[in-house]
């Protein structure tokens, strides 16, 4: 019997986020990557998504690591969840550990869990796999693909990447090791789709120090830069360019300031002397001779560029005289957060700089002559688009059959898919469990869809309460029921819907209790189905009905 090779995508397909991709072969399974997701407008009370991992609880003895590319929430926001119900050895470079080891602080995790650091350059052994770290460049320092090799052949999982011939800390994307393993026989590809829809190359991350040396020129204003936290290589250059200038650099914000600590303390930041100050002192300083870095390049509530913009940060105080620069896109879904922030920073009169045209953000991700020289190079005989929506996955099929792969041998699949190959074949074999959890709070996975269902009801149409004293001797209605209303209507100025509401709700009790019927479901059943009728007909609103049985 041919031997096999599986494949299961446990997130990362059909989205931005959460990527999570199980290999199993002879018995034994590897992870790589356990990211989580931004909840959507919709997702009310919703912090993150992480995905659901039924499949490796099941199956946790034959787990033999969790490998990870890179340290971006996407990759690594999951991982304090998940290793709650699955304790699994973690394998990662320096940064990426660095990173890591600050959740599992936050969650008490660290005496737990395995965590070893791997060089790029370097391979692991987990049971019958070996996994190969080939350094890439990307929007955070030390990310690698994996060249995970087994009996059967090898497969190369790019994680997030892009080729930057000129990147920040001089190391280049190892595409000589990709060429190499293209000549010794690739199997399979799983290769990022997220910047597919773009034509041509992704500008060099050199670009955007430029940009910042001529925006920090002949500026007479303070400076507020902000972006993603975990791009170490961006900050460099803020910190290079304000020393080119002579400005002093404080920053401010909860994950930059974690972000700062880590990346200096490993080396990875190289601060130029006497130009890191305290946010408290920096102010003393004349405008011309500030810096400040910050969070919130997403219009995040929390941030301190939110806390700026709408004057609630208790360090700084923006208006005239300060130029903002937002070093970064808007995530898909973020773009009226950010625009929320830019307007309210224009009202103070805040010079606001967020042009794309002028190199302030280049992407981490590989666009389409990047991927199309990945592909070139590895030579792969399957190929699984990953990292998308359902465009970008089918965009990236088409690019690889331009390279010349049949389409039968590229798999569009969905989470939970099961790909399975053998040397010579390709295909999907049903599904495994695979979803949205979702964290709310300290609660993990305890809300679902009903309550979900519900939230949304209440955030678009309010509720409205019945409460229905009835007699604990006959069942019959003492008085008129009470309606209590929340984000449906304004009771004082409603009173003829609520006396009609309490006639509607009268009558359906009574119906009944001429039954003689004690039953408090029956009752709070045709109540609320009454309610909810005539709501729906004379309002063409859908509040959410609760009944109160309340016996005396």
């Amino acid at each position: 019997m041919a031997e096999k090779l599986k494949i299961i995508p446990l997130g990362g397909l059909n989205e931005i986020g959460k990527n999570m991709t199980a290999y199993e072969y002879g018995g034994e399974i590897i992870v790589v990557d356990c990211g989580m997701a931004f909840p959507g407008d919709d997702m009310y009370g919703i912090d993150s998504i992480i995905p659901d991992v039924t499949y490796l609880i099941k199956n946790k003895a034959r787990i033999r690591g969790l490998f990870i590319t890179h340290a971006h929430e996407d990759h690594i926001g999951a991982i304090p969840y998940v290793l709650k119900q699955v304790n699994m050895p973690i394998y990662c470079t320096r940064f990426t550990a660095g990173l890591i080891k600050l959740k599992l602080d936050e969650h008490q995790l660290t005496k737990s869990t395995k965590l070893i650091t791997v060089d790029s350059g370097k391979s692991v052994r987990a049971g019958k796999f070996t996994v190969e770290f080939i350094h890439v460049n990307h929007s955070i320092a030390d990310s690698v693909a994996f060249a995970i090799h087994t009996h059967m052949g090898t497969v190369v999982h790019t994680g997030d990447f892009k080729i930057d011939s000129t990147p920040i800390d001089g190391e280049v994307i190892d595409l000589a090791r990709l060429g190499e393993l293209g000549k010794e026989g690739v199997l399979c590809l799983c290769a990022d789709s997220t910047n597919v829809e773009r034509p041509g190359f992704t500008p060099s991350e050199k670009k955007v120090g430029e940009a910042f040396k001529r925006q920090f020129q002949n500026c007479e204003e303070r400076i507020i830069v902000t972006t993603f936290a975990s791009n170490v290589h961006r900050i460099q250059q803020v910190l290079d360019a304000a020393a080119q200038c002579g400005r002093k650099v404080a920053v401010t914000g909860r994950s930059m300031e974690n972000m700062m600590r880590v990346s200096t303390e490993l080396g990875y930041m190289k601060v130029p002397k006497n130009t890191l100050t305290d946010i408290n002192k920096i102010k003393n300083l004349p405008k011309n001779k500030q810096v400040i870095v910050t969070t919130g390049s997403q219009g995040e509530e929390m941030s301190a560029l939110y806390r700026m913009a709408f004057s609630t940060h208790r360090q700084v105080e923006l208006g005239a005289g300060d130029k903002v620069i937002l070093s970064a896109s808007a995530i898909p879904g973020n773009e009226v957060t950010v625009g929320r922030v830019i307007n309210e920073l224009f009202r103070k009169g805040v010079k606001v700089v967020y042009d794309k045209a002028d190199m302030l953000h280049v992407s981490g991700h590989a666009c389409q002559e990047e991927l199309k020289i990945v592909h070139a190079l590895t030579k792969p005989r399957f190929f699984v688009p990953l990292h998308g929506e359902q465009r970008m996955l089918q965009i990236h099929c088409q690019l690889a059959q331009e390279m010349g792969l049949d389409r039968n041998h590229v798999a569009i699949a969905d989470n939970g898919s099961v790909i399975e190959m053998t040397t010579k074949t390709m295909k999907l074999n049903g599904s495994v469990p695979a979803g949205e959890v979702y964290v709310d709070g300290s609660g993990v996975g305890d809300v679902g869809a009903v309550v979900m269902r519900d939230r949304k009801r209440l955030a678009e149409d309010g509720m409205v309460v019945v409460v229905l004293p009835v007699s604990s001797y006959d069942g019959g209605l003492l008085s008129e029921p009470e309606i209590i209303t929340r984000g449906f209507i304004y009771v004082k100025e409603s009173g003829d819907l609520i006396k009609e509401l309490q006639s509607v709700a009268m009558e359906a009790a009574m119906s009944v209790s001429r039954k003689r019927s004690r039953d408090d479901g029956e009752l709070r059943g045709v109540v609320k189905s009454a309610v909810s009728n005539y709501l729906f007909k004379n309002t063409k609103r859908n509040p959410m009905v609760i009944p109160v049985v309340t016996r005396l």
